[in-house]
């Protein structure tokens, strides 16, 4: 990059060209722990997975598509024997690589051999205190693995992050857990919402309840103030939303023009798994999203022209359905997480995971809960089938259900089979209401929300600024330091 910012900054141009920025690539299946919410459930190799020669070739495409970060992953990525020539090659082609690991077997030396390649980032998996974090892994001392890798991590003078995925039991851990996770050095700290797919449908008690987002979204926005304070910067993954009254705060990282504006996977974002097939998001199911394999098909026409790939390119608000298709951020949100719906429901575009959503339904009484109605096969990336269940909260009267409804669930989006456009679309840029601190679009005089006087709340938070750096400036002469500037 040609200045200071993040190799995964998106720039008009990125969005319009539809350049993969950001690649996450399970280079093997292969993996050393056994979680129980894994959504590849990832153990034993793919049968063909992908030779050196092959993955030099990919890197080099992915080069010339304009790709500026890769993450290799797994399963875990050092059990493949070529790892670190692949880190070496991605180095050599100026690209970010990173990689994302349990830490298990992680060995100084082979840490070592990763940074001589020219590894730039290690984020290593910590779902909890020990207690919880051993259940969930499946292996009984992997947290302890997991804080060495991370410690030497640190050591090595790697950038360091840690990925938290949330769950029913996680929520009494966040707060000791954040304490741990700065006292070992990371400065990142990236949080995302257990899915229904792969190991983790086998168990279903792993889940949040959709209306758990009540008490969830709370503590993360009082944990991000307090881990900025103390040098720990939270990022929220995609399933972590949506337009509640803190968007504002987290998903532009203090920068309130930043909200989340839909699901980016086939347009700014690619990966590949192990056996070459090339999808729009590592966590997206292989059945009716794989864009085609690089031993078939050249990787550049694979993004440019298949037609799975493109999904996110073509989908609108006539693709939305249940509470999504009707909500206030139907056109720019476009139903969240596209993984997180389709694994649950069977069809993206219906999203109860939803902070939003969940305030709203929360004053009319009514509250969503997901129960199991089908496995999930045993294969890599497999979605089973819940039912999605609103019921009022005071007596727990069901008052509606999708099995209930008669809808066909097909995956399937109104303009499949079309060409996507040529020209990537540049989100909707929303403008936050002051009375209530939610978003609302740019030609609204009263919040919808609150119903404030949209221009008038925003006079008023601009004089209590001004009054603020007024004091600010007084007190800083007065202790005789340089003044400062409120953010």
């Amino acid at each position: 990059m040609s200045d200071n910012r993040p190799a995964r900054y998106l720039s008009e141009t990125d969005l319009k060209r539809y350049v993969p920025v950001h690649v996450v690539w399970e280079i093997t299946l292969a993996c050393d722990l056994k979680c129980l919410h894994c959504g590849s459930r990832a153990g034993h190799r793919r049968p063909d997975e992908l030779n050196t020669r092959e993955c030099l070739e990919v890197i080099d495409s992915l080069a010339a598509l304009g790709t500026r970060e890769i993450t290799l992953i797994g399963g875990e990525a050092y059990l493949r024997k070529d790892w670190t020539q692949l880190i070496r090659a991605i180095h050599d082609h100026g690209m970010y690589c990173a990689i994302q690991t349990g830490g298990r077997n992680l060995t100084p030396a082979k840490m070592q051999a990763a940074v001589d390649a020219g590894l730039n980032g290690v984020g290593v998996s910590l779902d909890g205190l020990a207690p919880l974090h051993d259940a969930v892994r499946n292996v009984p001392g992997s947290f302890d693995k997991a804080v060495d890798t991370l410690r030497r991590a640190k050591q090595s003078g790697l950038a360091v992050s840690v990925n938290t995925q949330i769950g029913a039991a996680t929520l009494p851990d966040l707060p000791a857990l954040m304490d741990t996770i700065i006292e070992l050095g990371a400065t990142h700290w990236q949080i995302q919402l257990t899915v229904a797919m792969g190991n983790a449908v086998d168990h279903p008690e792993l889940l949040l309840q959709p209306s758990q987002l009540l008490e969830v979204m709370p503590l993360l926005a009082r944990l991000y103030r307090e881990g900025v304070d103390r040098g720990l910067l939270m990022n929220v993954g995609n399933n972590i939303g949506y337009y509640g009254p803190y968007e504002h705060l987290w998903r532009g990282f203090g920068d309130e023009r930043v909200h989340w504006s839909g699901c980016a996977a086939g347009q700014t974002v690619l990966a590949l798994e192990a056996d070459g097939t090339v999808k729009g998001c590592p966590s997206l199911a292989t059945v009716g999203f794989s864009g085609g394999n690089v031993r078939n098909m050249n990787l550049h026409d694979i993004w440019h022209y298949s037609e799975g790939m493109h999904f996110g390119r073509l989908r609108g608000v006539e693709d939305l359905w249940g509470y999504c298709r009707s909500c206030y951020y139907n056109d720019v949100c476009r139903g969240g997480c596209t993984w997180t719906s389709h694994s649950l429901l069977g069809k993206p575009g219906n999203n109860p995971y939803c902070h939003y959503r969940a305030l709203d339904l929360e004053k009319q009484g009514l509250r969503e809960r997901i129960v199991k109605i089908e496995d999930a096969p045993q294969a890599s990336f497999a979605v089973g089938r819940f039912d999605l269940i609103t019921e009022r909260i005071d007596t727990g009267e069901k008052v509606s259900s999708v099995s209930d409804s008669g809808q066909v669930i097909k995956l399937a989006w109104a303009n499949q089979g079309q060409k996507s456009p040529d020209e990537g679309r540049i989100p909707v840029q929303l403008a936050l209401c002051r009375g209530c601190l939610q978003y609302i679009y740019p030609h609204e005089s009263t919040c919808p929300h609150c119903q404030a006087d949209v221009a008038a709340a925003e006079a008023e938070h601009q004089a209590n600024r001004t009054r603020q750096q007024a004091i600010m400036n007084t007190l800083t002469g007065l202790l005789g330091i340089a003044p400062s500037t409120l953010m």
